[in-house]
């Protein structure tokens, strides 16, 4: 058995600027528990030598957009060979960079393809430069790069793949290059292909035009393609789905919505989790080593963590929260304490997440944080999302225009690094998406490993989690509320919350306990690729 992880992005090292989110982090803390557990696995992406993007904030809260060049040498090596893909009319050569992650128990190899070697022309240079960026036309070129040549560097690189597993529908052109490897043999395709789903609604899954399609991927494409993706244009989700002997969403109601948007198609589910090992904070790693001594190799073991002193929870909490606040302070200068309850919320800046629902109605707010509350928001919007880049405007213009009664900072360049120093520091982990869009969310999950509480709507993982007041707070449960109804709601979570916090200091670590003992047993990667490896890999 040996398996082939295909992934658009992947989010293995803070300074690979390889990832733009969820999606990212996921793969990257897949590959390590897979290391950790000595499951033959690798890992394929693209080398994007431009990253994502490195954000700025004007002082009003515009959102500006820079792409320092990575140079890749200093943390994996180019192989010495280039594949030969024939698509788009012409040859296009990929390199390949490997990088290598050291585990508990093994290693994993990723494999980075890059189109900007001397060998080719300028425009197919720029292919890979770019995480999400450019149009179309572009985005099929980096799809063909991913999954038609990650499929034939594996074949030179990792001779034995049993199963290939896409992350996503960006990998399923690689179904393509299978099917012209067996001879158009679509049930032999199928026995080595699993795809994974991440997407809740129906414009996130990508499409093509056939007459691009074809244009691209002429030598690939086969007569019966309407069949396989979609009369009217190429799904890539359809694709995948038709080619793949096992197909998963990522949580339970990520699954039922699945099944409901692909009627007729066996969509199971596994729940994401997170890599303990790399989202654990310094302070309570040191605690777990020793009350936990078993939690790295075996984090269901952290079901025991009720057991370690109240005192010493509450001081390793303090310590991680300074930490953040110490962050926050030097780059903003706005005076934040440790003594005060802080809220965090930090994603992609999108419509659907709702970043600004606490802001509904603001005088309820002020009254209730005025010297009780701070707030530390972050998030990326993508480049061409207007929208995404308003809500972190009007956020910014929030914190200015009531700077003297909200206590409120926005940070700028959400990344690896920002993500564990808010997710370890944070008391509580505010989330308000609007269900059923997330598929699942794992940041979260992250806080519980630091003792931190999620206030979240009961989408995704936390529908699965939440023992609401006992392990932390639900907000709403109803899909038809409007989003005035979802604040009341939020608002009414929010005061018992602060109440408890100041007055009922013994219950809130019970709270933060139980945050620790339910959520980090289950919640992690190694019993999510277990899953993997159990139901699907074997």
């Amino acid at each position: 058995m040996k398996i082939g992880y295909f992934s658009m992005e992947i989010g293995i090292d803070e300074n690979i600027p390889t990832y733009s989110g969820g999606l990212g982090i996921l793969a990257g803390d897949h590959l390590k528990s897979c290391a950790d557990l000595a499951i033959p696995i690798v890992g394929v992406t693209l080398l994007y030598k431009r990253g994502y993007f490195v954000q700025h904030l004007t002082p009003d809260g515009i959102q500006l957009e820079a792409y320092p060049l990575f140079d890749p040498r200093g943390y994996m090596e180019p192989l010495p060979f280039k594949i030969a893909l024939d698509i788009n009319g012409r040859t296009i050569f990929v390199g390949v960079w490997k990088y290598k992650y050291r585990g508990l128990n093994g290693e994993v190899n990723v494999y980075f393809l890059d189109t900007d070697i001397p060998d080719n022309r300028p425009e197919d240079r720029i292919i890979t430069h770019y995480l999400y960026g450019g149009d179309q036309y572009n985005r099929i070129l980096q799809e063909a790069v991913l999954g038609i040549g990650g499929y034939l560097a594996l074949k030179k690189l990792e001779p034995g793949i049993t199963t290939y597993h896409m992350n996503e529908g960006h990998a399923a052109f690689l179904t393509l290059a299978l099917l012209k490897d067996l001879n158009g043999n679509e049930d032999k395709v199928r026995r080595h292909c699993i795809f994974t789903t991440h997407t809740p609604v129906p414009a996130g899954h990508d499409k093509f035009p056939y007459d691009l399609a074809n244009q691209v991927l002429k030598n690939y494409i086969p007569d019966n393609i309407g069949e396989l993706a979609g009369h009217d244009m190429l799904n890539m989700t359809l694709l995948a789905l038709n080619l793949s002997r096992a197909s998963n969403g990522v949580s339970e109601l990520h699954g039922e919505i699945s099944r409901q948007m692909f009627p007729g198609y066996e969509i199971g589910h596994i729940t994401n989790g997170v890599h303990h090992i790399t989202w654990t904070g310094p302070e309570f790693a040191r605690l777990y080593d020793r009350y936990v001594p078993k939690w790295r190799q075996h984090p269901q073991s952290l079901k025991e963590a009720k057991n370690i002193p109240d005192k010493e929870v509450r001081e390793a909490k303090l310590e991680a929260k300074k930490r953040l606040i110490k962050y926050v302070n030097s780059l903003t200068g706005v005076g934040f304490t440790d003594e005060l309850l802080t809220i965090c919320f930090a994603r992609r800046a999108a419509a659907y997440k709702r970043a600004t629902l606490i802001f509904t109605d603001i005088e309820y707010l002020l009254n209730l944080s005025y010297d009780r509350i701070q707030f530390i928001f972050a998030g990326k919007a993508h480049p061409q999302d207007q929208a995404g880049k308003d809500l972190i405007r009007n956020i910014v213009e929030i914190s200015k225009t009531y700077e003297d009664k909200l206590r409120l900072v926005f940070l700028p360049n959400y990344n690896i690094w920002l993500a564990k120093l808010m997710t370890q520091g944070t008391d509580v982990w505010l989330n308000t998406p609007r269900r059923p869009r997330e598929a699942c969310g794992t940041s979260g999950m992250k806080v519980s490993f630091n003792a931190g509480i999620n206030m979240s709507v009961l989408d995704g993982w936390w529908r699965e989690a939440c023992r609401d007041r006992i392990n932390g707070w639900a907000i709403g449960d109803d899909e038809e509320q409007t989003d005035k109804e979802a604040a009341m709601d939020l608002y009414r979570d929010l005061d018992d919350m602060v109440t408890t916090y100041y007055a009922a200091p013994r219950k809130w670590l019970q709270i933060m306990k139980n945050s620790i003992g339910d959520i980090t047993p289950f919640f992690n990667t190694h019993r999510m690729v277990l899953e993997y490896l159990h139901k699907y890999y074997l």
